[in-house]
């Protein structure tokens, strides 16, 4: 299939799959003369390459676990990641939970000025 055909199926830009192209996301694309021709499995990286930036990963985060000429992503490279991921949210949330207790700290001491004002 062409470039239009696997924008369409993997819900992807066409400048995206470039993009993941020569980033060596993609692994080796075959070509027709002038034109890339991609297979079933270009449709399943793109797609799984849309899902990690969905979930937060960088391009360069994905590479190691789906790019080059694998036949299969790294599935425990990919796992390793996810872990990792869902580390960092941790540390995030706990980090966002003691802002909004500082926050609600402060909009008391606010509202008691307000009230004495």
């Amino acid at each position: 299939m062409y470039i239009g055909e696997l924008s369409k199926r993997a819900a992807a830009t066409p400048k995206a799959i470039r993009l993941y192209e020569s980033m060596g996301l993609l692994g080796r694309v075959a070509r027709m003369g002038a034109y890339r021709v991609y297979s079933d499995r270009h449709v399943t990286q793109v797609r799984l390459i849309k899902q990690a930036q969905a979930m937060g990963f960088k391009l360069a985060d994905v590479v190691p676990s789906v790019g080059g000429q694998r036949a299969e992503p790294d599935w425990a490279a990919m796992a390793e990641q996810v872990d990792l991921r869902r580390g960092e949210i941790a540390r995030e949330i706990l980090r966002l939970k003691a802002l909004g207790a500082r926050l609600r700290e402060v909009n008391k001491e606010i509202r008691a000025c307000a009230e004495r004002a």
